[in-house]
């Protein structure tokens, strides 16, 4: 073989990577740069750069008190949505594993509330609570359980807990189709070996199942924590932070600077704020479950 023909087949994996490394160059890299540039940037309400002003967005964005409970919000949000939603989800999981009689039906009626739009499930949910008119109120009535509508909405806190139950109501079905995914993969004979030895459903579970399952809940919660990180709909469909910027997360919160009052710096230095914190917390996250793997 020619020298020619060696270099060409060492190039070729690199060219055929080419195009998917340019998409991502295009798509990816270079709005994060912008970003970056923007909320280092004095920004004119039109969108136009002025110049550079340092970290004065940033300085801008903490004074306000709004910010601090945004950033208390999303956390809580974040961890809310993605732990209980593992739970449950790895939880039906383990029952949809099982035999029994309309198995494929459940597991069919299980995936509609992932597989339906963030959107539609909002405005969804935003009717079934609302104190006038909300069909929870009015079959909570029919059923005598409450003599009067109940504003279930009424404070900031009631309604930021509603949002993060839709969080979890759409977000449990990923779960449990990630974990089942794994659980089919374990060899029953695992199971039959163990309960020779005599272990009961804990041991099976702590020693057998969970360990087995890791890789799926790693991916799993990974994901999750992005996406719910990142989750726009509900929040904006829901309340768009009412009442008094007291339920934002911080996607809704910097796309309120940027679009409706025209702070795109401010915004920029949010979004970047968001950046690193989901970075970090995927990477802290990422290590736990690989040095895990490694202890195995």
């Amino acid at each position: 073989m020619s020298k020619k023909n060696k270099a060409l087949l060492v190039l070729q994996p690199y060219i055929w990577l080419l195009p998917s490394v340019l998409l991502m160059v295009t798509m990816i890299v270079v709005p994060i740069i912008s970003v970056f540039k923007i909320s280092f940037s004095e920004v004119g309400r039109s969108g136009l750069i002025k110049g550079f002003n340092g970290i004065e967005n940033y300085l801008e964005v903490f004074r306000q008190p709004a910010f601090l409970t945004t950033l208390r919000n999303t956390f809580v949000w974040t961890i809310a949505v993605v732990g209980l939603s593992t739970v449950i989800g790895f939880i039906l999981a383990m029952v949809l594993n099982q035999e029994f009689f309309g198995r494929k039906l459940v597991r069919a009626v299980v995936i509609f509330p992932w597989a339906t739009a963030l959107v539609i499930q909002s405005v969804i949910w935003k009717y079934i609570v609302n104190a006038d008119y909300g069909s929870l109120n009015v079959l909570l009535k029919k059923l005598g359980v409450i003599k009067s509508f109940v504003n279930w909405t009424g404070t900031a806190q009631s309604m930021f807990a509603w949002e993060c139950w839709v969080g979890i109501f759409v977000t449990f079905p990923f779960v449990t189709f990630c974990v089942l995914s794994g659980l089919q993969g374990i060899d029953a004979a695992l199971y039959e070996s163990a309960a020779v030895d005599g272990a009961g459903f804990w041991s099976k579970l702590f020693k057998i199942t969970l360990p087995l399952v890791r890789p799926s809940l790693t991916v799993s919660t990974v994901l999750n924590i992005i996406y719910v990180f990142n989750s726009f709909p509900i929040v904006w469909t829901i309340s768009k932070g009412a009442p008094a910027d007291q339920t934002h997360t911080l996607v809704t919160y910097l796309y309120k600077l940027s679009f409706t009052e025209g702070k795109s710096g401010q915004a920029a230095a949010v979004s970047v704020i968001g950046f690193v914190i989901l970075a970090i917390l995927a990477s802290i996250y990422m290590f736990m479950s690989l040095r895990g793997e490694g202890e195995d």
